[in-house]
C-alpha cells in the first residue's frame, strides 16, 4: 500500500482495518523457496507490451499495491460475505462496461495488471462466475438486512447504529478502490441513508399492524406508511346545477 488511511477515515471500521490490508512484509518466494531477489541477474521480459492502454492506466487499487490475496481475503470474509476475488472483478466489471456488455475477456486476460493481489489470469467465463456469484451474494445480504430492518428486531437506535458500522465499511472499501470522499459529502450520505432506513422502519410498522402509532414522534400511521389525516381522501365539493 502506497499510504496508510488516516486515523479518522477508518475509526468507524470493526478493529484495525486499516493494518489489516496493508502490504504483506515478506517478499514472495519462488517455487524453489528462495527469494527472488535472488534470482539470476538478467533482466524479466517485458511483460506490458501487449497490455491495453485502458489496463495500464488502471490506479483502482493502487492503494493496495503489495498486499495479499490472502490478507486482502480475511479482511473482507470478517466484515462481509464476498472474497477478494469477487469484490476484485466485481468492481472491474463496473469500471469496464460498454454498451454492449462487460469485457470479461480484457477482465480475464489482464487481471494481473488491474488488480495487485490477483496473480493468475481468468477465463471469461470465470469472470462471469465470479460476478454472478457476488450478485447473487448481494441479494441474500439485502434481502437479510432489509428484513431485520422491517421486522422490528432492532430499536431505532440500533438501527442508526448498524447502519453507521456497515457505511463505515463500504465507505472504506470505497476509499481503497481510490474514491475521495470530502467530509461533507460523507455527512450528507450518512444523513440520506438514516432517512431512508427510518422511513423503512416506519413503513413496515404500518405495514405490520393496519393502524401503529410511529415509535419516533407518536403519530398514528396507516398502513400506507402516511398520517390518517392525510391518508383521508378531501371531500370533492357538489357540483353545480
Amino acid at each position: 500500500m502506497t499510504e496508510e488511511p488516516d486515523a479518522e477515515r477508518t475509526a468507524g471500521v470493526e478493529g484495525d482495518a486499516a493494518g489489516d490490508l496493508r502490504p504483506a512484509i515478506r517478499r514472495v518466494e519462488d517455487g524453489d523457496g528462495h527469494d527472488s531477489r535472488l534470482a539470476d541477474d538478467a533482466a524479466p521480459e517485458d511483460d506490458t507490451a501487449e497490455v491495453p492502454p485502458d489496463v495500464r492506466e488502471y490506479a483502482r487499487f493502487s492503494k493496495i499495491d503489495g498486499a495479499t490475496y490472502d490478507r486482502a481475503n480475511e479482511f473482507l470474509r470478517d466484515r462481509t460475505y464476498v472474497t477478494a476475488r469477487e469484490w476484485a472483478i466485481a468492481r472491474l466489471c463496473a469500471d469496464f462496461r460498454t454498451e454492449t456488455g462487460v469485457e470479461m475477456t480484457k477482465i480475464g486476460e489482464n487481471l494481473p495488471h488491474l488488480v495487485p493481489f490477483m496473480t493468475d489470469t481468468y477465463s471469461p467465463q470465470a469472470v462471469n462466475q465470479a460476478r454472478a456469484s457476488f450478485k447473487e451474494k448481494v441479494r441474500k445480504a439485502g434481502a437479510t438486512f432489509l428484513y431485520g430492518a422491517m421486522c422490528d428486531f432492532y430499536t431505532a437506535e440500533e438501527l442508526d447504529d448498524l447502519m453507521y458500522e456497515v457505511t463505515e465499511v463500504a465507505k472504506f472499501l470505497l476509499e481503497v478502490e481510490g474514491v475521495e470522499l470530502t467530509v461533507d459529502e460523507e455527512l450528507e450520505a450518512e444523513d440520506r441513508i438514516g432517512s431512508v432506513m427510518r422511513d423503512v422502519r416506519e413503513s413496515s410498522a404500518a405495514l405490520r399492524h393496519d393502524h401503529v402509532h410511529c415509535p419516533e414522534c407518536g403519530h398514528e400511521l396507516s398502513a400506507g406508511g402516511t398520517d390518517d389525516a392525510e391518508a383521508e381522501p378531501e371531500q370533492s365539493a357538489p357540483a353545480d346545477d
